[in-house]
């Protein structure tokens, strides 16, 4: 406490940390409305990083690319995502697995373990597998994306004259292979319970991506951009690695031996069920520019790709709160911490649907306004119906990927049959409407199969398998 005599009256001024408790008790209340913690905040401010790079990124490609050759930009992002047919949705089921483990140990600042030294075992065998089958599948990877890209890009001179796109394509092509290899290992500490360490690193890895490509783009070698943002991710994630190494080599060392995890029992019913609904999903997202590049052309696609890019920055915003919630739904499974984990994902959800609903509305806004004074600008979109159509899919896909990351977090994946259906609708009308008739009836198409096949069915099946799974773990013993 601290006394003055000012004008002969005694003054009792507040004590600074009286103050300081004030002003942080007010900023806990703020952070528990809007659901933050440091592994959202990291997480967030990379994706913000994301989203804001991105506007800076498409009014690049707008002002340095031409049309055809922002259709090359996004059509090598679409095919590089087929790295989902080496990938399975493994490291998925790396991080869950890996954090059912972790729920029995500690693991500090520094990267040494103290726990149960079965599970430390376990979780040893996690990351040795997941290092053995990624070497395998980033090799394959290689071999094969980079012919593959080589034919399919050569079909699309017919279109146009755009030259100068083979070398990019092959670095794209290696650097995405070579990023294959590193990511599970993210995935890994990630169910660890390193979230916002990881988080930290990826905000590292895209203001140094974007940087890259940004340099690209401003040096007239605009196709060059898209493997850059890759490279920048290499390197910082790899610089980040080292100075995380400890744990890895800790768990590298240990022999398992009969306590390791059995693939045949307990990863793959698990994964093959990931690895088809993963499938399914480059079927919906990412099939749309590859058909529109090769039947409309690349103008239609660098439309299509630029709005995709949009909503799809707005998603992985929203999906910030989620996402790095996988690890502590994993443990909470684990630990049957039902009521804990009910509490914290409808939580999680109200706060990430409000920020989507909100993010979309303001950017829906903004393209009526650019569509009315930068005509130009806003022809390198969707007409603005058909991006508003994308628009409220991805609102609907949004409560989707929440659902199916709670369940998830139960080492099951309920939606296979959901998701391979859903695959089949979208890849006949991509296809047929993407060959037959435009741009914007495919756009049309993917809200019309999502809200037959999204909300109303996911819903229904994410209560009942909610309600039985838990019920079932709270007869059966710890």
């Amino acid at each position: 406490m601290n006394d003055s005599n000012e004008g002969g009256l005694l003054v009792v001024n507040e004590p600074s940390d009286a103050r300081g408790d004030r002003s942080t008790g007010k900023l806990a209340r703020i952070k528990h409305l809007l659901g933050l913690d440091r592994a959202i905040a990291w997480t967030l401010a990379g994706r913000l990083w994301s989203m804001g790079a991105g506007v800076a990124t498409v009014l690049l490609i707008a002002h340095f690319l031409s049309p055809a050759q922002q259709g090359y930009y996004y059509t090598f992002s679409s095919l590089v995502a087929l790295q989902v047919f080496f990938e399975l949705g493994f490291s998925f089921v790396v991080l869950q697995l890996a954090s059912h483990e972790r729920a029995s140990l500690t693991i500090s600042e520094h990267g040494l373990i103290v726990g149960d030294l079965v599970s430390q075992a376990r979780l040893a065998s996690i990351l040795q597998t997941s290092l053995r089958w990624y070497s395998a599948m980033a090799l394959m990877m290689a071999c094969t994306l980079l012919p593959a890209g080589l034919y399919f890009f050569r079909h699309g001179d017919r279109f146009s004259t755009v030259s100068g796109w083979r070398l990019p394509w092959c670095i794209m092509a290696i650097t995405a292979s070579f990023n294959l290899l590193v990511d599970p290992i993210f995935s890994f500490l990630e169910g660890c319970g390193l979230v916002s360490k990881v988080a930290n690193m990826r905000f590292g890895q895209a203001v140094l991506g974007s940087l890259l490509a940004w340099t690209a783009l401003v040096t007239h070698h605009g196709l060059f951009a898209p493997p850059m943002i890759l490279l920048g991710q290499i390197i910082w994630g790899s610089a980040w690695l080292l100075r995380h190494r400890t744990l890895l080599l800790y768990l590298a060392r240990i022999n398992a031996q009969e306590h390791k995890v059995r693939w045949r029992t307990e990863i793959w019913p698990f994964q093959w069920r990931i690895a088809i609904s993963w499938l399914g999903g480059y079927l919906v997202f990412q099939l749309f520019n590859p058909v529109l590049f090769a039947y409309q052309g690349p103008v239609a696609a660098g439309r299509m790709g630029m709005s995709l890019t949009v909503t799809g920055a707005l998603s992985t915003v929203a999906l910030a709160w989620m996402n790095t919630k996988s690890s502590p739904f994993g443990a909470l499974v684990a630990q049957k911490e039902f009521e804990k984990l009910d509490k914290l994902f409808f939580r999680t959800l109200k706060q990430s649907l409000l920020l989507m609903v909100v993010a979309c509305a303001s950017v829906f806004s903004g393209l009526l306004l650019c569509s009315h004074f930068f005509p130009k600008l806003a022809g390198r979109v969707l007409s603005p119906w058909a991006f508003g159509l994308l628009m409220l899919t991805a609102i609907m896909n949004h409560i989707v990927f929440c659902q199916a990351l709670y369940l998830r977090a139960h080492k099951a994946e309920p939606f296979l049959v959901l998701g391979i259906c859903g695959a089949i609708v979208m890849v006949c009308s991509t296809y047929l409407l993407g060959r037959f008739v435009g741009v914007n009836a495919v756009a049309v198409g993917f809200f019309v199969a999502t809200s037959i096949m999204g909300p109303p069915l996911t819903t229904y099946i994410f209560l009942k398998k909610r309600a039985q799974w838990h019920t079932l773990s709270a007869d059966s013993p710890l």
